[in-house]
Formats: C-alpha cells, sequence, structure tokens
C-alpha cells in the first residue's frame, strides 16, 4: 500500500505526515494507530502503554545520559518537555530529551498537541505508579526547557526520582502543536496556580511567600507580550 493511500485511511498517519519526523525517531518502532513509540513506553499484554513508563529505562536515562524519547545518546544541551507548573517548581517527573525530539513530542504526541485531551486513568496497570505529585489537569501548552544540567532527587513521601531543572539556556513554548502565543501561556500559568497555592498552604506561610518568589521567576519564561 502506498503512503499516499495510507495517509488517506488512517488520520493519525495523515496528520503526523505533516510534521517534519526526527531521523533518531523514525528509528522508532510504530504503534498499531501510527505513531512512533517512544522509548520509555513500557509493554502491557505485548502492546505498547504509552500511560506507563518503563522503570528500567527511566534508570538508564539517568546513568547512561539516553533520551527520553528517541533513545540515543544525549549531548551538552538536554530538554525537558514539561507544562506551564514544572517550569515555576523547576521540578520534573521525566527526564530530558533532544530538543528536536521534544520539539517533535509538543507537536505529534495527542495529549500535548490537543487542550481538549484528558489524562485517561482508566484501566491503568497496577504499581503504574509517578513520582511526586501528578496535576491532572491539560495545561494547554507545553514548554521546551533546555539546560546543560540537572539534578535527581528522591521525595520523602513518594517513590521514584524527580529531576530538578537547572536556568535553561533556551525556552520554547507550544500549543496545539504550534509555537503558543503570550495570552495562551499566561492563561495556562494562571489558570494552574490555584493548584499549587493550595499546596502551599498546607505548608505554611513561608512556603507560599516561596511560591509567589518562583511564579515571578516563571514568567520570564514566557513567550514576548505583544505590542
Amino acid at each position: 500500500m502506498s503512503n499516499e493511500s495510507d495517509s488517506n485511511n488512517n488520520p493519525v498517519i495523515a496528520r503526523l505526515a505533516a510534521i517534519k519526523t526526527p531521523v533518531r525517531i523514525s528509528y522508532l518502532p510504530v504503534d498499531s494507530r501510527g505513531y512512533p513509540t517512544p522509548k520509555f513506553v513500557d509493554l502491557v499484554n505485548g502492546r505498547p502503554e504509552f500511560r506507563v513508563m518503563n522503570t528500567e529505562y527511566l534508570a538508564k536515562c539517568v546513568t547512561k545520559k539516553q533520551c527520553w524519547v528517541c533513545g540515543k545518546p544525549l549531548g551538552r544541551y538536554m530538554t525537558f518537555v514539561v507544562g506551564p507548573m514544572c517550569i515555576i517548581t523547576r521540578t520534573s517527573s521525566e527526564p530530558p530529551s533532544h530538543l528536536e525530539c521534544g520539539r517533535y513530542s509538543a507537536q505529534a504526541c495527542p495529549f500535548l498537541s490537543d487542550p481538549k485531551r484528558e489524562r485517561v486513568v482508566e484501566g491503568m496497570p497496577d504499581g503504574a505508579v509517578q513520582a511526586g505529585i501528578g496535576i491532572k489537569r491539560n495545561p494547554g501548552v507545553v514548554c521546551l526547557w533546555t539546560v546543560s544540567a540537572y539534578k535527581v532527587w528522591r521525595p520523602e513521601v513518594d517513590r521514584g526520582v524527580l529531576f530538578r531543572m537547572s536556568e535553561p539556556s533556551s525556552v520554547e513554548w507550544f500549543a496545539r502543536g504550534r509555537p503558543a502565543t503570550y495570552q495562551e501561556v499566561d492563561y495556562a500559568m494562571l489558570s494552574g496556580l490555584p493548584l499549587l497555592l493550595e499546596l502551599a498552604n498546607k505548608d505554611g506561610k513561608d512556603a507560599v511567600r516561596d511560591l509567589e518568589h518562583l511564579y515571578k521567576l516563571a514568567r520570564q519564561y514566557m513567550p514576548h507580550e505583544p505590542e
């Protein structure tokens, strides 16, 4: 069957055909829907389950400095694919990727590229856990936070590891699979802040004051405000 015929019969393939595929990602296996299967995806009953990370591969990414998406070695600069609340806390639950792999993820991933897409938690396999306190909402925007260094740490009350992101060498924002506007990022920041504030209030006034400071710092990395 030709590529043109595949595109006509499969909307996923048709959509992905409009996105430039990095060479590293082109070597990844493709699932039954037509999506490249990132290296971090675990197998459940022999099939890739995109909602479940492979914990063995997570450890490999940390120890061998491999890309979270394509599995190839990372260079000096590494890109975290995160939401706006992670920019405030400077924390990610996933290790970094190549910048081009992060860009592809921001454009191709159904959840990252569709603000209306919700996280599906029903039917999650037993033992599928995520470190830290996950925020279930879809913020509608995604940030590519590129760094030259990061730190790994273990939360006291949770299993797994988290990643403390350093100051970025570059920042890119995406929404709906294309560069995000100032208004889109501003709304995502403001609408998500109460979720962090609720947690900070439980820890007292100092935590709230620290959050306010981190929020102001995060807004320095928003897209340029329109004149």
